[in-house]
Parts: C-alpha cells; sequence; structure tokens
C-alpha cells in the first residue's frame, strides 16, 4: 500500500495526469476534420496523434512543443487523406493553453501544495506549461520542460534535472514520488531511474491507450485519479 510519510516531494506528469490533453486534441481536431468530411472518429484521431507525436520528439528534440504539434497535426491529416493548412496547423500548436484540467486536478494541487515539495515535469514550453498552471490554480514549486532541457520524455533529462532541483532542496530520490498517466513517458523511464512511482490510471473505465503510445511498465503505486490519491493523503497526513 502506499504509504505517502515516505515522501518529501510528490513530482507530476501535466498532460494527460493534471490536463486533460485528449479533450483539448480532439476539440480542435475532431470539428476540424468534420467540416471537411474526413474521417474523425476520436479514437482513430488519438491513436495517429500517439504515433505521430512520439516520432516527431524524437527526430527533433530540440524543436518547441508549438512546433511539434504543428508537424503533428500536418502528419494526422495526411494520415486521413484530407490536406491540411499552416494556419490551422499553427492554430493546433498554440492550442496547448486551452487544454482543460482533469475536475479532480485544482483541488488535489491545492491540497497537496505546502505538504510536500511540488513539481511538474513535462514535455512542453514554458509558455504552454504556464498557461495550463494558471487554469490549474496552484503553482507547483519548480518545474521541468522540454524548453528548459531540450529533450522529451521518456528520455532521462527531464528526470535528471528533477532530481538535480530535489536535491539542491535536500531531497533525495528515495524521498520523491513521480505521479503520471503514461506508462510510456514517466512510468517505464521512473523504473529505469529509480524512481518511486504512481500511476494515475486515467483510463482504467473507458480502456484503450488514447493518445498514449503503448508500454510496459510496471508502476510502484496505481490509482485511477488525483482524487483517489487526495483521499489517500487526507486519510495519511491529516
Amino acid at each position: 500500500m502506499l504509504d505517502l510519510h515516505h515522501y518529501r516531494a510528490l513530482t507530476f506528469d501535466c498532460y494527460g495526469t493534471l490536463i486533460d490533453w485528449e479533450r483539448g486534441i480532439l476539440a480542435f481536431v475532431e470539428p476540424w476534420l468534420a467540416a471537411r468530411g474526413a474521417p474523425h472518429e476520436p479514437e482513430r484521431i488519438l491513436a495517429a496523434f500517439s504515433e505521430v507525436e512520439t516520432m516527431r520528439q524524437q527526430e527533433d528534440p530540440a524543436a518547441p512543443y508549438p512546433v511539434i504539434l504543428e508537424r503533428c497535426f500536418h502528419d494526422i491529416c495526411a494520415r486521413l487523406g484530407v490536406p491540411s493548412d499552416s494556419a490551422s496547423a499553427h492554430a493546433f500548436g498554440a492550442s496547448v493553453g486551452d487544454w482543460p484540467p482533469f475536475p479532480d486536478t485544482p483541488a488535489a494541487m491545492a491540497m497537496f501544495h505546502g505538504r510536500f515539495v511540488t513539481g511538474i515535469v513535462s514535455n512542453v514550453d514554458d509558455a504552454s506549461l504556464a498557461r495550463s498552471i494558471a487554469a490549474i490554480g496552484t503553482a507547483p514549486d519548480f518545474t521541468v520542460t522540454a524548453q528548459q532541457i531540450r529533450s522529451y520524455k521518456p528520455a532521462r533529462p527531464h528526470f535528471d534535472r528533477m532530481l538535480e532541483i530535489l536535491a539542491g532542496r535536500g531531497i533525495g530520490r528515495h524521498e520523491v514520488l513521480h505521479v503520471a498517466q503514461s506508462l510510456f513517458h514517466d512510468i517505464a523511464p521512473c523504473r529505469a531511474l529509480g524512481i518511486a512511482c504512481c500511476w494515475v490510471n486515467r483510463h482504467a473505465h473507458r480502456g484503450g491507450l488514447g493518445a498514449t503510445p503503448e508500454a510496459h511498465a510496471v508502476p510502484d503505486y496505481s490509482v485511477t485519479s488525483l482524487a483517489e490519491l487526495v483521499a489517500l493523503a487526507r486519510i495519511q497526513t491529516d
């Protein structure tokens, strides 16, 4: 059983964990495709996004995330057989800050703030993340972004930088719990690096992989929502 007394820091993936990125992606892409008579089934869009996002990040890890999204938009349209345009691709790349938090995120982050050192470890740019943090309503103690380190998870630089920041606060690797939805981007690298991790299985009640690539990794702990983690924290820390 997860005992939060063991940890002084909670770090979080953002998109898919705190922010409902699938809802945000579909809110832009699905009606755009439908208006052009193209296939626009949500599962098909998200599966295509999952494939092309990882490819684009790996081929150009220094590219800003909005640029990655622009390229993904063109790729998705090509896969679905519809011509794309630069203006729409740019608008999609700029839409990250419009993606909504999950309903349980604002209360969870407010509750964890002050009880733990908190960090967000994300595959986006600083400006997009700042807009998402504003939507969440509680800022973490630190952030690590792809823009800062010119790399994308699941590569280890995000986690190396996270541990470096926490070490500067006197917090060791064994005192950190990383909380994330993606087995591919977060849980697998954490397991490889000896960082305790909690999987937020946002797809527990609907199945499928959504916008996240498949990966075979076993988390230390698992919950189905941040609300579940909050309830556990309240029991153990109040």
